[in-house]
């Protein structure tokens, strides 16, 4: 495969050219390097690599430039020492936001990533099945929520969700592999943006999914509990409150 990467510093593009020689997770056959804006775009106006890792400040301006000049239709990885540009990131064809200085652990881990998924998929519906995967083309509703994981941002996806977590004034997202990340949203802010079919409000305090519900328990005045398929944070049943025990029945018979 080929790979671009486009960095303006030579020990930070040396080094990662290196790293990526050394691995042994997916097979290179050429690495370019670019190092400024006008050169990126003249490039990538007439090849189209792989994989292209993008550092977002060049010395010749930023590179998100690049992304409004070309069309660029194979998956970036950012790297760069700014968080500030991770939502807009996000809005292009991304699998990873590497945050500067990451390691070989935070490559690899971006690599892996890539690989899974476009294992799962043909070579003729690649780029196309792989946009689907990353939530492109599905834009009446959020599918990916941006959160802090160590050095690193990392989408997690609406179906890899169990539930919204709302305490105080913090919000977390609690995902189907155990995990919890604080989100900067609020309960009411967030569920406009949901799909209602997989996700409802039922209390203050919680949005859940609906593959995460094992079962609902009956209990009188018609009060409903959830059985939810992990782990809650607070101890106690999870209720739905009144006012939505009718929509929350409606919403599970769909």
């Amino acid at each position: 495969m080929r790979v671009v990467i486009v960095e303006d510093e030579d020990l930070a593009a040396h080094g990662l050219k290196q790293r990526l020689q050394d691995q042994d997770i997916l097979y290179i056959g050429s690495i370019t390097r670019l190092s400024t804006v006008k050169e990126a775009v003249d490039y990538f106006r007439e090849h189209t690599p792989d994989l292209v890792f993008l550092d977002i400040h060049l010395a010749d301006g930023n590179s998100m430039t690049i992304l409004d000049a070309v069309r660029i239709s194979v998956p970036v990885i950012f790297t760069t020492a700014y968080d500030v540009y991770a939502l807009e990131a996000f809005k292009h064809f991304t699998v990873d936001y590497l945050l500067k200085p990451f390691d070989t652990e935070d490559l690899c881990r971006a690599l892996s990533k890539y690989n899974s998924i476009k294992e799962k998929y043909s070579e003729i519906h690649h780029v196309e099945a792989l946009k689907r995967h990353l939530g492109k083309g599905r834009e009446n509703y959020q599918r990916r929520f941006l959160v802090s994981h160590g050095h690193r941002l990392q989408p997690v996806g609406d179906n890899d969700i169990t539930f919204f977590y709302a305490t105080g004034k913090h919000l977390f997202i609690y995902t189907n592999d155990g995990n919890s990340y604080l989100y900067n949203s609020t309960v009411k802010e967030l569920i406009h943006k949901l799909d209602p079919d997989i996700f409802f409000r039922i209390n203050r305090n919680y949005i859940v999914h609906t593959q995460a519900i094992d079962r609902v328990v009956k209990h009188r005045s018609q009060r409903l509990e959830l059985i939810l398929k992990h782990d809650v944070p607070e101890d106690g049943p999870v209720f739905v409150s009144k006012n939505e025990v009718r929509g929350f029945v409606e919403w599970m018979g769909k």
